[in-house]
């Protein structure tokens, strides 16, 4: 896969909420395919989604079953390719270890955010960085209010945001995946 070395990931811890407090939120099928296939597209190394609470983890490795062994496999294929992208664990250090296991490299964290911080770099210039392939990429996508500031501001780059054509910010993490990754892998950009 040309992008192989470009995992993203669905943070649902740590997440933040309105009161900039920190939770835990809950996975939504949606996020399933609507990110997996755009990471499919894209031909990403593969999508991690972080929640540590047992419960949701079951909910979505029974959707990881079903749609790489299960009926969903056989029922629809396109799917399942997208679907065999998809990878649990508990924690951003966990998905960073398993990234090493899989290519030698601890990945470098790029945040996203809708807000602008000091250290923010253009898509322009993160393609070009990505293009290069001299490193490993894990790309974090908050949910709920975002990722804490700590974190965001603990990553090696942080994308800048997505504005839209007024002061409305506040796109559903399927979205702001989908234009993200076309920002920076679209061979029309």
């Amino acid at each position: 896969m040309k992008n192989s070395h470009v995992f993203v990931s669905v943070v649902h811890y740590p997440a933040v909420n309105k009161d900039k407090k920190w939770v835990v939120t809950s996975f939504t099928t949606l996020d399933f395919h609507d990110i997996a296939r755009p990471a499919r597209t894209y031909e990403l190394g593969g999508y991690y989604i972080v929640q540590p609470l047992e419960a949701q983890q079951f909910v979505i490795s029974e959707q990881i079953k079903y749609w790489t062994e299960g009926f969903g496999a056989t029922f629809n294929p396109r799917r399942a390719e997208a679907a065999k992208l998809v990878r649990l664990v508990s924690s951003i250090t966990e998905a960073m270890e398993k990234i090493k296991e899989e290519t030698g490299k601890l990945p470098k964290l790029i945040a996203t955010s809708a807000k602008k911080y000091p250290q923010t770099i253009s898509y322009k210039d993160m393609a070009e960085k990505i293009r290069k392939k001299e490193h490993v990429y894990l790309i974090l996508m908050g949910t709920g209010w975002g990722m804490p500031e700590e974190l965001v501001s603990s990553c090696d780059y942080i994308l800048e945001p997505i504005l839209g054509a007024g002061d409305y910010n506040h796109l559903s993490v399927r979205n702001a995946t989908a234009i993200i990754l076309d920002r920076l892998f679209s061979p029309n950009r």
